[in-house]
């Protein structure tokens, strides 16, 4: 690269920038393909039961639909989890996904540990974050991803990137949240074991009912 093209790198950055993000602004408003109420009620042999979020929590999150679901044993209290999906329609600014890495220490949990879990889902390889919560004698295991335009990640700044390139390309920027919570009553092997399978259940579920996109196969994205 020449000194006479370096010096204009920063216009150029800045007018990448300046498209994408005028692309971000011009977003199409994409209805989901089937509700999120339809979503497995019963996994791995627990029913499910749904709870309400208040419109001011609504508000706050920005999502446009929500399914929270809670799968629990009334036989033995040490078996459940808690499935989240908030689907954002469009994202723009003041409007987009909130990461959970963020919003779960403001409730009063601190992580312990994070890290990434690879689970296997159809044959392709999945990467979603994997976190250890602590709240004080409380302690709970969360996995999450974002799930949406054809893909399935959970490193914040490649969602990110590919939400301004596909705003800008495509105009669209639906997504949706997904979020796994279990108690460490029997520990972490178990809660793991658990958590991959419900996730392996609800990914394939939830694509289906998210908007089509022109790459329809599901790309499992791993963050490395």
């Amino acid at each position: 690269m020449t000194r006479g093209t370096v010096r204009f790198l920063p216009a150029v950055l800045m007018g990448i920038g300046a498209l994408l993000l005028l692309g971000v602004n011009r977003q199409k408003v994409m209805p989901l393909a089937a509700p999120l109420s339809t979503l497995p009620t019963e996994i791995l042999g627990l029913a499910g039961r749904d709870h309400p979020i208040t419109a001011d929590e609504q508000q706050v999150a920005g999502m446009t639909n929500y399914v929270l679901r809670d799968f629990v044993n009334p036989a033995d209290s040490t078996f459940g989890f808690s499935v989240y999906v908030g689907y954002y329609d469009r994202q723009t600014q003041g409007k987009t996904i909130h990461s959970p890495k963020n919003c779960l220490p403001g409730a009063g949990w601190e992580p312990t540990a994070v890290s990434d879990q690879e689970i296997i889902v159809g044959g392709q390889r999945v990467v979603v974050r994997r976190y250890l919560l602590a709240k004080e004698q409380t302690r709970a295991m969360v996995y999450y991803w974002y799930e949406g335009r054809g893909r399935v990640s959970s490193n914040e700044y490649r969602v990110k990137w590919e939400l301004l390139r596909d705003a800008a390309l495509t105009g669209r920027s639906e997504e949706a949240l997904v979020r796994i919570v279990l108690p460490l009553n029997r520990g972490e092997a178990f809660a793991d074991s658990t958590a991959q399978n419900v996730a392996r259940s609800i990914i394939p579920a939830i694509e289906r009912a998210l908007p089509a996109y022109p790459s329809r196969s599901l790309q499992l994205v791993a963050n490395r």
